[in-house]
């Protein structure tokens, strides 16, 4: 088969040549590639096609060649430019060919010449068309009787020359800083959101203000009313101010951008308590994540109502939850302590209790606990909203 493949003569097509053989194209195809011991596996995998042609060797001799991805082209020597040999591995079609690989690089003959190419570019430079898009261009030369190219050409050309790009002047959103809020004891950072309850009333919603404490998750004040208002919050921010006495200069307050959140009056409020004010950034949705979290458990608590029938109604249920999320829930990210626990300094009285109860377990069964003696959880020291990234010099991440 190999013998028959090197002697047929190099005149013939790739199509005529099968033919002869009584092969098809495929096999004729991987005999030629199994000759060539030289040949890379990827040049190899291109040398495919379904056309009849042939083109020049390097000598100038007619063989049948494939063009990888173009089918087979049938061309004389002259109509070529000369082979390029590369000093380092070229590329063509994406794949990389071995040094000292001969390319040859083809033209097409619907190009458009160099002199063509800067005549159009010259004509879409011109005052009267330097704001207009190519198909505005193209349409105008139409009606003037003139034709220089296609439209899509028109882009070819400009993107060659880098001048496609978003011409509008459009808006473009600022980056904005994220927060990052720290706390180590309770009443130093407060977030605050306002969240809707649904009524049997279609449209019409009940509003719950919360002011929570991100480092204790303690709720210092909530009031539910009918609408939201600034005038309202301002009230309650007094009111928390006053039972948790807060000292000016020692108080940040966090929220998202609402607007009770932004409101005149409340600012207002926190510049005369000295109360540093802290928001969220834009269109970002976990840049509150105490508040929104704590309105989730309200949420997903199973006597929690789908709707409520009054202001009344909805100010019982309330009551007596917040009395059991601040007293009796024991909170996960705070080693399963109470949030009342926390925010009131009873952290190691609640931990050596319980450090009795497990030292007491481990001296009955001490082969239960396989590792070490139990010990209870500590809530966490530092509480952040947006911790800092960690450094990449040190890689180490603020605890």
């Amino acid at each position: 088969m190999d013998s028959m493949v090197q002697a047929v003569p190099s005149g013939l097509s790739v199509r005529a040549t099968c033919g002869a053989l009584g092969l098809s194209r495929a096999t004729y195809y991987r005999r030629q590639t199994a000759l060539a011991p030289n040949a890379p596996p990827e040049l190899a995998a291109c040398t495919s096609s379904t056309d009849d042609s042939t083109v020049p060797s390097q000598t100038g001799a007619l063989i049948g060649v494939a063009v990888c991805g173009h089918g087979e082209q049938s061309a004389t020597a002259p109509e070529l430019i000369p082979a390029q040999v590369a000093d380092s591995a070229p590329a063509r079609n994406g794949v990389e060919l071995p040094p000292g690989v001969a390319t040859k690089i083809r033209s097409s003959p619907r190009a458009l010449s160099a002199d063509e190419r800067a005549h159009v570019l010259a004509v879409l430079d011109e005052d009267r068309f330097c704001n207009l898009a190519p198909a505005e261009v193209f349409a105008t030369l139409l009606d003037e009787g003139k034709y220089f190219c296609s439209e899509r050409t028109m882009y070819r050309i400009l993107r060659q020359n880098a001048q496609v790009r978003e011409r509008r002047n459009q808006l473009r959103h600022p980056q904005y800083t994220a927060p990052e809020l720290m706390a180590t004891a309770p009443n130093q950072t407060w977030s605050w959101d306002i969240t809707k309850l649904k009524t049997f009333v279609k449209s019409q919603y009940l509003h719950l203000y919360v002011i929570l404490d991100i480092y204790s998750r303690y709720v210092v004040a909530w009031r539910v009313e009918t609408c939201e208002s600034g005038e309202l919050a301002k009230e309650l921010m007094e009111t928390a101010c006053e039972r948790q006495k807060i000292q000016p200069g020692l108080l940040t307050m966090h929220s998202d951008n609402g607007p009770a959140m932004i409101s005149q009056s409340v600012t207002s409020l926190l510049v005369s308590l000295d109360v540093a004010k802290s928001h969220s950034r834009p269109h970002v949705s976990d840049d509150n994540p105490f508040s929104e979290a704590q309105f989730k458990t309200l949420k997903y608590r199973p006597t929690f109502p789908a709707r409520f029938a009054s202001l009344e109604h909805a100010r019982e249920f309330l009551r007596e939850f917040f009395t059991w999320f601040n007293t009796q829930h024991h909170h996960s990210r705070l080693a399963l302590l109470t949030p009342h626990d926390v925010h009131h300094g009873l952290v190691d009285e609640r931990l050596a209790g319980r450090a009795r109860v497990l030292d007491a377990a481990y001296a009955a069964n001490p082969e239960r606990f396989v590792h070490r003696a139990p010990a209870p959880r500590r809530p966490p020291e530092i509480v952040w909203i947006n911790p800092p990234k960690p450094n990449p010099a040190t890689e180490e991440a603020p605890q």
